[in-house]
């Protein structure tokens, strides 16, 4: 049962992946990434001596004038979220996972660090940033203690949204407590009384938020209603959204069909054996398995795979 978190792990030292210094980033990404936030938050594009963004009603947000070859492909990376906000339809859902070599998020004791390296872990505040949330599961919560913000990039802090249907949280996570932004602890309205209980007051920011039908019952095989969670949030104003995590969380926004992009980072790493990464609902034949289009992206040691689940309809 998910209670209290894991204590803040200390910060990595040298020779962890965590501290490595980007090596990957060009002298013109900085002022491209300017640009790319100030198009996410509706600003002026701020004018560059070389390469701005400017919006094509057939093309969305593109590159006018000169920029490195790497960092049109951040670019590029990061372009649909971009896009997606400019549309103003339906939720738009974007998931990233990091796993092994042989796919695992995590040993079997559930240790997870660090199974990315520095430049995965910029990336994924980048996907923060540009995100309106950034959800996790209870079982993330409980063993990570994430902070979900922004701290290792320039760019606003998501709405932090923390999936528990069953409201199995104790309500002493970080995200619920330190104030850096807006939370919501998201459970079905038959347990949004215990949760609130749980929550009670020093929690600037953070409230639960019931939705009707969100789980069937304890052990539900399916797992939370992804469609109903999304109409609930889209409510709140809340559109454009990333699931970071975990793996179980990832592979049921996978099997429900709501990701319209999945960014899927394998670390060059061997875990043999422990929780693992993602799953998608097995096929007897190779012919009918999904392939979306997908590019591949180099993030340091890691390989990040860019897969279009919206293409595949």
């Amino acid at each position: 049962m998910p209670s209290s978190p894991r204590s803040a792990r200390p910060a990595p030292a040298p020779n962890e992946p965590g501290s490595a210094a980007l090596s990957d980033v060009p002298a013109d990404w900085p002022a491209l990434w300017e640009q790319v936030l100030a198009a996410r938050e509706g600003r002026a594009v701020p004018a560059s001596r070389r390469a701005t963004l400017a919006w094509r009603a057939d093309a969305g947000w593109c590159i006018r004038g000169p920029v490195s070859a790497r960092a049109a492909a951040l670019f590029d990376l990061y372009k649909p979220l971009l896009d997606a906000r400019a549309a103003r339809g339906a939720p738009w859902v974007v998931a990233q996972m990091g796993q092994s070599l042989d796919g695992f998020v995590a040993t079997a004791t559930g240790d997870s660090y660090y199974v990315n390296g520095a430049h995965s872990l910029v990336h994924l505040h980048r996907l923060r940033a540009l995100c309106d949330a950034v959800l996790v599961g209870a079982g993330t919560v409980a063993i990570d203690n994430p902070q979900l913000t922004t701290r290792r990039v320039p760019g606003p802090n998501p709405v932090r949204l923390l999936l528990d249907p069953e409201a199995r949280l104790d309500g002493t996570s970080r995200a619920l407590r330190d104030g850096q932004s807006p939370t919501l602890w998201l459970c079905d309205a038959r347990h949004a009384a215990r949760a609130r209980e749980r929550l009670g007051r020093g929690a600037p920011g953070a409230e639960v938020l019931p939705v009707a039908g969100l789980s069937a019952g304890p052990g539900e095989a399916r797992g939370p209603d992804a469609r109903r969670l999304l109409a609930a949030l889209a409510e709140r104003g809340l559109r454009v959204l990333f699931v970071e995590g975990g793996g179980v969380t990832v592979s049921r926004f996978f099997a429900a069909g709501v990701l319209q992009r999945l960014h899927l980072s394998v670390a060059p790493v061997l875990v043999g054996d422990g929780r693992r990464g993602l799953r998608v609902p097995a096929r007897e034949v190779m012919a009918e398995c999904p392939r979306p289009p997908a590019r591949l992206v180099v993030l340091g040691d890691d390989m990040l795979w860019d897969l279009d689940l919206a293409a595949l309809g």
